[in-house]
C-alpha cells in the first residue's frame, strides 16, 4: 500500500527520493511528499494525485540536500489531500516522519498530546507518531517519569519511548533537525528494509526503490529499528538491545522492474508467464524419477504426507489459488483440505487439530491479514508453511518453512504471473503428496511431464491476444458480466471476474456454473455477457447444459474451450481455445485468456491498468 523511501549519503537526495517514489507507484497511492533537511531546517513538499504533481512543485536547480524522506500515501485515516499527505511534522518542527500502517490507539494518544499542548494539522493517525516523538524529545522524560540515561542519543531514545506507546502497525522513517546526519527506521507489521551502498543508505518499504543503487540489504523484523549515518548503521530492538542483522542480496535486478517494450506492467507480466512458470518449475521436477523436489519444505514433507487436514489461507487472487489447491489436494493426494479467508481466520476461533498443516499464500509476503492468520495458526500449534514470491518478506521469515514462487518482481496491481505460479506450486505439492500416498508412479510421472510442458502451451494462448482484444471491444459497453466454471475451473471463474472488475471497473461475478440456476439466472439478458470455462473435463456435459440455459434466455456467451472441440463452436458468440490438458492442470491455462480479456477491456475503456483506483498492490493494513 503506502510506500516509503529515505536516503542518507553523499549524493543529492531529492532526485533519489523522487525516483524511488516512482518505483513504488505500483503499490497504490493517492498523494505523495518528500522532506529534505537543509541547514537544520526541513523543506517539505506535498501533492495529492500522482507523483508527477509532486515533481511539478519541486524547486528546479541544484539539489544539495543529502538526507531526506519520501512517501506515497494510500488513505486510511483522513481524506486523500495535501494536508493529510506525508511527511508529517511534530508541533515543534524538529521531528518529521513518514509512516506505513495503522495506529489503533491514535485517538487516545492524540487526546493526551492535545492536553500537553501539542497541535495537529491533519486528520491522520500518523501525525500522532511525529508529535509523540517530539514530546519525548523536547521533555527528555518518558510518561512514567524516568529520566533518559546519560550519554544516550536523545533522538534515538525519544523514538524508542514513542514506539512503546503505539498499538498497531508501522513502518517508519524519521528525521530530526538537530541530528542532520542521522536517519532512523523502525518496523512492526509493515515491511521495511535498509539498502546498504557505498557510504550511502536507503530505507524503503520495497526493494524496488533500492535496487538501482545497491543489491544488498537488511530486512528489519518486528519491533526492530535501525539508526543510520553516513558512517554506518546500528540495528537494535525498540528496547535498545543490539541486534546483528545479516546482509542479503536483493533477488531481482533493475532490468526486471523496467517496462521494456511493453505499455503496461500487467501486459508485460502476462507475457512473462511462459518464462515465469518455467523458472518456477525449474529444478523442482525430477522427470527421471517422477518426483518433485521442494527443498524449502523438505523437512516438513513427512508431516505433510501424514497430515489429516490442510488449511489454505490467503486473500484476493491468492485465495482463488487456494481454492484450486483444495481441489488438487483432495483429488490427487486424498487429503481433506479447506480454504479460509485470512481476514476471517483470526476472528473465528479456528479449530486447529493436532497435525494440522496451514499453508499461507501471498505474493508479497506482507499481506497483513495473511500474516495475522499465520500468527494465529502458530499460536494454536499448527505447522505453518508459506508460499510467497518476495525473498526476505515477513511471511517468509515468520512461517516454519516455505516455497518461493521464483517468478521475479510483480509490479502490476492485478496479479497475473504470481497466480499461475501459486497454482503451479500447489500442483507440484499435490502430485508429490499423492505419489507418496496412493498415486501410481506412472500417473504421477505423466502429470509431471505434462506440467513441465505448460509453458509452451501458454505461449500458444498468448498468440491469441489480438483475437481476445476484439472480443473485449465487442463487449466493453456492457456493465455487468458473469463468469462460470465447474470443478477445478470454478476458482478460475472467480479470478476472471476479479480481474475484470479490478482494472476495467465493470461489475463481474464469478460462480460455480450449477449455482446460476439458484438466483443469478434472473439477471441473464443480451446485455450481460456470460463467460464460460467449458474445457474438456469430467463435467463437460453439465456445463454444456448451463450454456444452453443462458442462450435460451437471450444471453451472449464468451466460451473458453479446448482446441479441436467442434461441438462447442455452435454455442459460442465468441470462442477462445486453449491446448488440451489434463483436467487438474487446466487452471494454469484457462486463466490466461481471462487475464488478457480483462487487460484489453481496461485499456479500451481508457483506464490506468497498472494503477487502478482505490487499489494497492500489497495490502499491509487490515
Amino acid at each position: 500500500m503506502c510506500g516509503i523511501v529515505a536516503y542518507i549519503g553523499h549524493k543529492p537526495a531529492r532526485p533519489i527520493l523522487l525516483e524511488g517514489l516512482k518505483r513504488l507507484e505500483y503499490r497504490g497511492y493517492d498523494s505523495a511528499g518528500i522532506a529534505l533537511l537543509a541547514d537544520d531546517t526541513f523543506e517539505i513538499y506535498k501533492a495529492d494525485g500522482r507523483i508527477s504533481a509532486l515533481e511539478d512543485i519541486l524547486p528546479t536547480g541544484q539539489a544539495n540536500e543529502v538526507i531526506g524522506i519520501g512517501h506515497t500515501r494510500w488513505a486510511t485515516h483522513g481524506a486523500p489531500n495535501t494536508t493529510n499527505a506525508h511527511p508529517h511534522l511534530d508541533a515543534t518542527g524538529k521531528i518529521t516522519i513518514v509512516h506505513n500502517g495503522i495506529i489503533e490507539n491514535y485517538a487516545t494518544l492524540k487526546k493526551w498530546l492535545l492536553s500537553k499542548g501539542c497541535q495537529f494539522k491533519s486528520d491522520t493517525d500518523s501525525e500522532v507518531i511525529a508529535n509523540l516523538i517530539g514530546y519525548f524529545y523536547s521533555t527528555e522524560n518518558a510518561r512514567d517519569g524516568n529520566d533518559r540515561p546519560a550519554g544516550e542519543n536523545k533522538f534515538e531514545w525519544a523514538v524508542q519511548q514513542a514506539l512503546h506507546e503505539l498499538c498497531g502497525t508501522y513502518g517508519l522513517a524519521i528525521l530530526c533537525s538537530d541530528y542532520p546526519d542521522t536517519l532512523i527506521g523502525a518496523k512492526k507489521g509493515s515491511p521495511l528494509i535498509l539498502g546498504v551502498g557505498e557510504n550511502e543508505y536507503i530505507i524503503a518499504s520495497d526493494a524496488a526503490a533500492i535496487v538501482e543503487h545497491t543489491t544488498q540489504a537488511i530486512y528489519l523484523s518486528d519491533n526492530e529499528m535501525v539508526t543510520v549515518s553516513t558512517e554506518g548503521f546500528r540495528t537494535m530492538t525498540i528496547d535498545n538491545v543490539v541486534v546483528t542483522k545479516e546482509l542479503k542480496d536483493i533477488e531481482f535486478s533493475l532490468e526486471q522492474i523496467e517496462l521494456a517494450d511493453f505499455e503496461h506492467y500487467m501486459q508485460k507480466e502476462i507475457a512473462e508467464q511462459p518464462t515465469a512458470i518455467a523458472t518456477c518449475l525449474g529444478g523442482r521436477i525430477d522427470l527421471t524419477n517422477g518426483r518433485v523436489i521442494l527443498g524449502g519444505i523438505d523437512e516438513q514433507l513427512r508431516d505433510l504426507t501424514r497430515t489429516k487436514r490442510i488449511i489454505l489461507t490467503a486473500c484476493g487472487t491468492a485465495w482463488h489459488a487456494c481454492l484450486v489447491g483444495e481441489f488438487l489436494f483432495e483429488q490427487l493426494a486424498r487429503i481433506p483440505a479447506e480454504v479460509e479467508y485470512a481476514s476471517e481466520f483470526r476472528y473465528r476461533n479456528p479449530i486447529i487439530e493436532d497435525g494440522t498443516i496451514v499453508i499461507a499464500i501471498s505474493q508479497s509476503g506482507e499481506t497483513a491479514d495473511t500474516l495475522a492468520a499465520v500468527e494465529q495458526a502458530k499460536e494454536r500449534g499448527a505447522t505453518v508453511l508459506g508460499m510467497v514470491n518476495v525473498v526476505g518478506s515477513t511471511i517468509a521469515r515468520t512461517t516454519d518453512a516455505g516455497i518461493y514462487l521464483r517468478v521475479g518482481p510483480e509490479i502490476g496491481v492485478a496479479s497475473t504471473k504470481a497466480f499461475t505460479a501459486q497454482v503451479a506450486v500447489l500442483t507440484m505439492l499435490a502430485i508429490e503428496l499423492g505419489r507418496r500416498r496412493h498415486l501410481s508412479s506412472d500417473y504421477a510421472a505423466a502429470l509431471l511431464r505434462e506440467l513441465n510442458d505448460l509453458p509452451e502451451k501458454i505461449e500458444t494462448i498468448l498468440r491469441q491476444s489480438d483475437h481476445i482484444k476484439q472480443i473485449a471491444q465487442a463487449n466493453i459497453d456492457k456493465e455487468n458480466w458473469l463468469f462460470l466454471g465447474r470443478g477445478v475451473n470454478y476458482p478460475v471463474a472467480l479470478e476472471g471476474a476479479l480481474k475484470l472488475k479490478e482494472i476495467s471497473y465493470i461489475h463481474a461475478e464469478g460462480l460455480p456454473a450449477a449455482e446460476m440456476k439458484h438466483g443469478p439466472i434472473a439477471l441473464i439478458t443480451d446485455r450481460m455477457p456470460t463467460v464460460f470455462i467449458a474445457t474438456k473435463s469430467s463435467q463437460y456435459d453439465k456445463i454444456m447444459g448451463n450454456i444452453e440455459e443462458v442462450r435460451a434466455r437471450g444471453g451472449k456467451t464468451i466460451i473458453v474451450a479446448t482446441e479441436g472441440d467442434d461441438r462447442i463452436a455452435d454455442h459460442a458468440d465468441h470462442l477462445i481455445t486453449i491446448p488440451d490438458a489434463t483436467e487438474q492442470l487446466q487452471p494454469i491455462l484457462t486463466v490466461i485468456p481471462l487475464q488478457l480479456l480483462a487487460y484489453h477491456a481496461a485499456v479500451l475503456r481508457g483506464h490506468d491498468v497498472d494503477k487502478p483506483r482505490n487499489l494497492a498492490k500489497s495490502v499491509t493494513v487490515e
